[in-house]
């Protein structure tokens, strides 16, 4: 368990420093408070000097009969409990995304197609080869120019369950490494070790390469481009409340604004992307029939 203390200074400053690790035999709520009171009575520090905790949404934490914070709230009145605002916001966008069976499948997918490229030792190594081949060609045809410190290979990332931006970060690997990752499914699904790895590896082939794959992964991509930017701010140790419900708005208004003029330039990316990735593309203008 991680201690960090937030204090003000003589001068007056608010600061925010790392305090203390501990091991915990369990994480109930009654041993969590045995030892941080423990580690503040070593240092001479008062529990009934606590004017504030901050937790995760864990039950054992924020209970409000039985969790850590009601406990040192028993002790200490004015020690009132705040949900980390920032983990508060990656719970929301978790859980309302899997309400959406589209997104839903696609972070599905997305989990799956990374699993299976960054699996093993030898599918890392053909992943980066091929996407060092990619770079390579792309500089030689002057569609990407050098730098220092640029093009550099990277690998796919793989993203936490309750952490949305580290979903921006799988599909922003996945964009980059898009050709690469292809190219080993393909692989896998014609050389795999058995007839199980070899149609999963098809199945997220084909998923991969699906104009509804493709334009999910863009429309996300921008959504999540906005909410990342305000995720981040609410966990800077400078943030205080007027500027953090400033930004909540501004997050809104640049959402309301891509749900209204946003349809146009995202299909253009998603074409542009399909195009160059040998997509095929459905005809929009053909009649649509709802699958029964």
């Amino acid at each position: 368990m991680a201690i960090i203390l937030r204090f003000v200074d003589e001068d007056g400053f608010i600061r925010e420093r790392f305090f203390h690790i501990v091991h915990v035999k369990d994480t109930t709520a009654s041993t969590l408070k045995k030892e941080v009171c423990s580690i503040l009575s070593r240092h001479d520090l008062h529990v009934e000097n606590i004017r504030g905790q901050g937790y995760d949404g864990a039950s054992n934490m924020r209970g409000e009969w039985n969790g850590l914070q009601s406990l040192f709230r028993q002790d200490c009145p004015y020690a009132y409990y705040v949900h980390c605002m920032a983990h508060r916001l990656q719970l929301a966008l978790v859980t309302s995304s899997r309400e959406v069976k589209l997104v839903h499948n696609f972070f599905t997918s997305l989990t799956t197609i990374i699993n299976i490229v960054v699996s093993s030792t030898k599918r890392h190594d053909e992943l980066q080869d091929a996407q060092a081949l990619k770079i390579k060609d792309m500089i030689s045809s002057n569609k990407i120019k050098t730098k220092k410190g640029g093009n550099q290979i990277g690998t796919l990332q793989r993203a936490g369950d309750t952490r949305w931006g580290s979903h921006f970060q799988s599909i922003c690997s996945l964009l980059k490494m898009h050709t690469a990752t292809s190219i080993v499914l393909n692989n896998v699904s014609e050389g795999g070790k058995n007839f199980s790895k070899r149609a999963e590896a098809e199945k997220a082939y084909l998923t991969l390469n699906s104009f509804e794959f493709a334009f999910t992964l863009h429309f996300m991509k921008q959504i999540m481009e906005i909410t990342d930017v305000l995720c981040k701010a609410l966990q800077q140790k400078s943030q205080d409340i007027v500027n953090a419900m400033h930004l909540v708005s501004t997050t809104k208004l640049l959402l309301q604004q891509l749900r209204d003029d946003g349809w146009k330039p995202l299909l253009e990316n998603v074409i542009t992307f399909c195009t160059s990735n040998a997509i095929e593309i459905p005809d929009m203008n053909s009649k649509y029939f709802s699958a029964q």
